[in-house]
């Protein structure tokens, strides 16, 4: 329980890997992946999980391999926060950045397919934003969060 089969750093090594492989992983999927979860993405998120398990602590399951590849998560997860929140760059690759999927009625469907959203989703964002049509919306913008946010026009 309290003994190490491979040395710390080699858990906070592995941490740090699977930390940035999984952010570069879920950054590059989407959008829509990261704020609209649906069984099956959380699914996806548990099985992620569960493989990656084995590469972070080597195969050790001792309370103490535990506690520091989850302490070594949380900081780079913290050490990421700060850095997006100094650095621009950082937080535009991290965050991404809000686009504009309806402007003055017309849907940019090129960014609904990048995006991966149906029509469906689009017509439930614009259901909660108040409308049921398109051509009444003035801009709809898919947030960095992956939410859409829906202005409409002035009537």
């Amino acid at each position: 329980m309290w003994t190490l089969s491979v040395p710390w750093w080699e858990f906070v090594l592995r941490g740090i890997v699977v930390y940035v492989f999984l952010l570069v992983f879920l950054r590059l999927t989407g959008k829509r992946q990261t704020a609209q979860y649906a069984p099956f993405d959380l699914v996806l998120l548990l099985i992620l999980s569960n493989a990656v398990q084995n590469s972070m602590n080597a195969g050790d399951n001792s309370l103490i391999g535990g506690l520091i590849s989850a302490s070594t998560l949380i900081v780079c997860h913290v050490g990421l926060a700060h850095l997006a929140y100094r650095f621009r760059r950082i937080e535009r690759f991290v965050d991404g950045r809000p686009q504009v999927l309806v402007q003055d009625g017309k849907v940019d469907e090129v960014l609904m397919q990048h995006e991966l959203l149906s029509a469906t989703d689009l017509s439930a964002a614009l259901r909660a934003g108040g409308c049921l049509h398109a051509h009444e919306v003035e801009r709809a913008t898919i947030e960095t969060n992956g939410q859409i946010t829906v202005v409409l026009k002035k009537r």
